[in-house]
């Protein structure tokens, strides 16, 4: 196995990349070209991590957000915000058959947020990766999502377009605490998936090249929950931009974008509000942060 390179990211020139994947807002669009994202996800004890993840992905952009939850969570979920669609139907005996004609509209899904841990919630989303990973459907994997790779690793190995979105725990859970253990491990992904490991320096893997690129410090002390949830959401748009521009390397430039944003909201709502910070407040915070770092200037 070659050496790890670390490698620290070079914020300037991939703030300009960023903005010229961001897509310009014209009159000849149509509701749905500029993202439709699907959330899978969200059960009665956990209905605020899928709301986060949807909301943030039309916060930075895309048209429409669909949530596929259990159908005690929907009512809760639709109560968070009008501008969700969500479908109470993860629980059904034939949530399968139920969801997958949606998947076939939507550009990028993203697995795990409020998933939970029931057993046959968890079969019937493995039951959708696989069939996304079959038709090479973008897909993001985070939080329980992950779960399902602990014993399953192969699932994804050698697959296309799938962006795995560990913290320091679930990232020790998939891949050990030996780093030459880990590294070997991320090795074996293949060059279509890319783990982006959340963290005070988020660092972005880029398995067989064996090339780690370290994000700067950013955000602040305040961890409250839910800005997990943010960055999966904000990461399945800047994921479906960076396919539809053609960029050579999309899921890497995707989890740039997120993870600087994320960092950026965190700062700007931790000087308002310090330690009573919350995730909600970092979504009044999308608009001024993309607009200032991620618009195109000429818009």
């Amino acid at each position: 196995m070659s050496p790890i390179i670390e490698i620290p990211v070079h914020l300037p020139k991939l703030l300009t990349l960023f903005r010229t994947v961001v897509p310009k807002l014209t009159s000849d669009k149509h509701k749905g070209q500029y993202g439709r994202i699907g959330v899978v996800g969200g059960c009665l004890e956990y209905t605020g991590a899928p709301y986060f993840t949807a909301i943030s992905s039309m916060k930075v952009g895309a048209d429409l957000s669909h949530v596929f939850c259990v159908a005690k969570a929907a009512t809760v979920i639709k109560s968070y915000s009008p501008d969700l669609i969500v479908h109470p139907v993860l629980d059904s005996f034939d949530a399968v058959e139920n969801i997958m004609p949606w998947l076939e509209r939507l550009h990028v899904i993203v697995i795990g947020p409020g998933l939970g841990r029931d057993p046959i919630i968890l079969e019937t989303a493995s039951k959708l990766l696989e069939h996304c990973l079959k038709v090479q459907k973008p897909v993001v994997i985070d939080a329980d999502g992950l779960f399902l790779l602990n014993e399953n690793m192969d699932l994804i190995c050698g697959k296309r377009n799938v962006i795995l979105t560990p913290n320091a725990m679930e990232f020790r859970r998939l891949f050990g605490d030996d780093k030459i253990a880990a590294a070997q491990k991320i090795s074996h992904l293949g060059d279509g998936v890319v783990v982006l490991e959340k963290g005070l320096y988020d660092r972005i893997h880029i398995p067989l090249k064996n090339e780690i690129y370290s994000m700067p410090n950013g955000g602040s002390g305040r961890r409250c929950g839910g800005q997990g949830d943010l960055l999966s959401g904000s990461l399945a748009i800047f994921f479906h931009w960076s396919l539809q521009s053609n960029q050579p390397n999309p899921a890497y430039l995707a989890a740039c974008a997120s993870s600087y944003l994320v960092k950026k909201l965190n700062s700007a709502a931790f000087k308002k509000y310090g330690r009573s910070l919350l995730a909600s407040d970092l979504l009044n915070e999308i608009h001024t942060v993309f607009r200032a770092d991620f618009e195109n200037t000429d818009l």
